[in-house]
């Protein structure tokens, strides 16, 4: 049985492809903090169903909006080669710590919704979708026939507690009904 490493380790970067002849890989950068790849001494990588490995970073450079990675021990194209599409993890313990009213997408999955107005549960955020202006949560109805989309923004997600799991919205009279009549209900 495949152990859950979630809440163990935060994604910073995907690889995507090797990067030159020497063991290099490109990757897409997954963090909001990419100067922290300049101080980066060791990472996981994720392979699928096993635990991460821990691997030594030789050097790490910008390039074209990617990060370039030379990992200890990965000295050719065939080895880059075999990296492609593995996550490049750290420690959970090792985040950057974010303001106030700032969270990380994945501490936002599991949390229950609340609509604290209509004193109900919404449902539970399953997905939070990054879309370059306001966050998007996908919020599964308890009854299991039908997602809500509520946008991440203060005015209407008024209260997160992260510890309890929590989110209580105050969301415009229409906006859930906009969800249901988005998705083909009348």
């Amino acid at each position: 049985m495949a152990q859950n490493f979630a809440g163990q380790f935060l994604a910073i970067a995907q690889i995507l492809r090797p990067q030159g002849r020497k063991g290099e890989v490109a990757a897409e950068i997954l963090t909001d903090f990419p100067e922290r790849f300049r101080a980066l001494q060791s990472v996981f990588l994720e392979s699928s169903g096993q635990a991460p490995r821990p691997i030594e970073v030789e050097r790490s450079w910008p390039h074209k909006g990617r990060i370039i990675l030379k990992f200890s021990g990965i000295d050719t194209i065939e080895g880059a080669s075999r990296l492609r599409g593995l996550q490049v993890l750290i420690p959970w313990e090792q985040r950057t710590s974010l303001p106030t009213h700032h969270y990380y997408l994945c501490e936002l999955q599991g949390c229950r919704v609340i609509w604290e107005r209509q004193g109900r549960e919404i449902g539970i955020v399953t997905e939070v979708e990054a879309t370059g202006g306001v966050d998007v949560l996908h919020v599964q109805r308890p009854d299991g026939k039908a997602e809500v989309l509520i946008p991440l923004a203060q005015e209407i997600c008024t209260r997160i507690d992260i510890d309890a799991r929590r989110i209580v919205i105050d969301p415009p009279e229409d906006l859930l009904d906009l969800n249901e009549l988005g998705r083909g209900k009348s």
